[in-house]
């Protein structure tokens, strides 16, 4: 399956995952396309790569803070 992506300077591809993964960690696209429609890089919510056991947020978890009473 390709992904059709928009580049920082405008042009437009068409990649597969692991492409897109790539990229955006090198910061080199504006946006991606899902089913719902176009996702806009910093303004729209994305999959951070913790979900892919890698690292993401590097901030304290508050979560953990509240169910340890």
């Amino acid at each position: 399956m390709l992904i059709q992506i928009r580049y920082t300077d405008g042009r437009h591809d068409m990649v597969k995952p692991q492409l897109l993964e790539r990229l955006l960690d090198d910061r080199r696209l504006s946006g991606f396309r899902r089913r719902e429609g176009w996702v806009t890089i910093g303004k729209d919510p994305i999959r951070s790569r913790q979900a892919h056991g890698q690292p993401g947020f590097a901030g304290e978890d508050r979560r953990r803070a509240g169910a340890q009473s």
